[in-house]
């Protein structure tokens, strides 16, 4: 099928001509691109809801009850789920398909798995594509759980208009460094986990964090307190999303909200896209393996190295 057609089947509902438009985006093919750019206009009405936080807090499962909660509403959903990948072969172990198992007999939900493909933050570059086109076929929640790869794991904030950040009792030094990254870009906090000890503990910390927030901040993160494995939490979460979301559509600071997600999401596809043309430059032209043995030699320093590289890209020649 060409672009024309996947658009065209997708917004008449049809699940395998979106699977295969989600290939092409992944892939990033001359037909995904196009499918994109046909299908953005129709985006925009869904909720996109990033799940994210440090491994073993119970992401997967809370991304389950939060799913299972949304169809309860009456409300379809999207799931992407992004999944680590080998840094060699660049595939995954989509272990969140299996976790997921419950969700995929439901009409009403499709569930796609993706590997992060070593991308920085944890997101593959395709990703922003895939939510959108789940958004654009007509899903009312779009919701993305990333790998968990610590307060690295930023990316996701590009990706969703709200950021969903867990954490659990056991995880209490890694509340303390989430100032450093992830506190930033979470529009909802959840304990999860909160039958063990210490929930009280973390909420505190949370809270204590939540203080050094810049004064005049338009939106202040809920705490919520679930426990996934017993659905414990589920509606209150829900609850505080779609406030979130409330907020983004009618707030006096909606649209610098907006605009600002969407120069994020230049900005990221940006990035990338120059990372791939200077690993490609570099390889097919033998610079990089010049510019490396430099600076192993110490006759250069990485910076300079670095330099030399960008002035090759803009085509002024490599020193």
């Amino acid at each position: 099928m060409d672009a024309t057609d996947l658009t065209s089947r997708i917004l008449g509902g049809d699940r395998r001509a979106l699977a295969l438009a989600i290939t092409h985006v992944e892939n990033n093919t001359e037909t995904g691109r196009a499918v994109q750019a046909g299908l953005y206009p129709r985006t925009g009405q869904a909720q996109t809801i990033g799940v994210t936080g440090s491994a073993g807090v119970g992401k997967s499962t809370l991304a389950s009850v939060l799913a299972a909660e949304q169809r309860a509403r009456g409300r379809t959903v999207g799931i992407v789920a992004v999944d680590p990948s080998s840094p060699f072969s660049q595939g995954a172990i989509l272990g969140d398909r299996i976790r997921m198992q419950a969700l995929t007999a439901d009409g009403g939900v499709f569930l796609r798995s993706m590997a992060s493909r070593g991308s920085l933050g944890g997101l593959s570059e395709t990703t922003t594509g895939v939510v959108d086109l789940l958004d654009a076929a007509g899903y009312d929640i779009v919701l993305l759980e990333t790998v968990g790869a610590g307060q690295d794991e930023v990316e996701v904030a590009t990706a969703t208009q709200t950021t969903v950040l867990v954490t659990a009792p056991a995880a209490g030094d890694d509340v303390q460094v989430m100032k450093a990254g992830l506190m930033e870009i979470a529009q909802v906090m959840v304990i999860n986990k909160s039958d063990l000890a210490g929930a009280d503990t973390t909420a505190q910390q949370l809270r204590a964090l939540l203080s050094l927030a810049p004064a005049g901040r338009a939106w202040i993160p809920p705490i919520v307190k679930t426990v996934a494995r017993a659905g414990d939490g589920a509606a209150n979460l829900v609850d505080a999303i779609d406030q979130h979301q409330q907020h983004m559509r009618e707030s006096d600071h909606a649209g610098d909200e907006r605009r600002a997600l969407v120069r994020s999401q230049i900005i990221a596809l940006a990035r990338a896209s120059l990372y791939r043309e200077a690993l490609t430059m570099a390889e097919r032209e033998g610079i990089l393996d010049g510019l490396a043995e430099q600076v192993a030699e110490r006759r250069t320093d990485p910076r300079t190295a670095a330099d030399t590289l960008l002035a090759a890209m803009r085509g002024e020649g490599a020193g």
